[in-house]
């Protein structure tokens, strides 16, 4: 049985969303090295290629904003959304974390939702 704890960092999209996330699974992994972090981020930005390069591990959600200038790319949005909840959920199931955290960014919303609905 592992008793380090898990901890679940999500956002991104910009380096003021990432920076801060490595920044805090840095300050986890001193104060507790055997702790397991997981990241989730947006697929397709820029936390997918800087948290690997941090040495952390991250699933991507296919999840994205509003997009102010057209009506039609924001009608596939509410299927985003639901299905990256439902991707939310099954990472929160199968990795089973003592925290979440979201530090901001498409993928924090789905996240923190999920996390909310799984509260035990």
């Amino acid at each position: 049985m592992n008793n380090f704890p898990k901890i679940i960092i999500s956002g991104g999209g910009t380096g003021g969303h990432i920076f801060p996330a490595v920044a805090i699974a840095n300050a986890l992994k001193s104060i507790s090295p055997n702790c397991e972090i997981l990241f989730v981020g947006a697929v397709g930005r820029m936390e997918m290629e800087k948290v690997p390069a941090a040495g952390y591990k991250i699933v991507g959600l296919n999840i994205s904003g509003i997009q102010r200038g057209s009506i039609l790319k924001n009608l596939g949005l509410p299927i985003k959304v639901i299905v990256s909840v439902r991707k939310a959920m099954k990472l929160i199931s199968d990795f089973k974390p003592d925290a979440v955290v979201g530090v901001g960014g498409f993928a924090s919303g789905p996240l923190l939702y999920a996390a909310c609905k799984n509260i035990k």
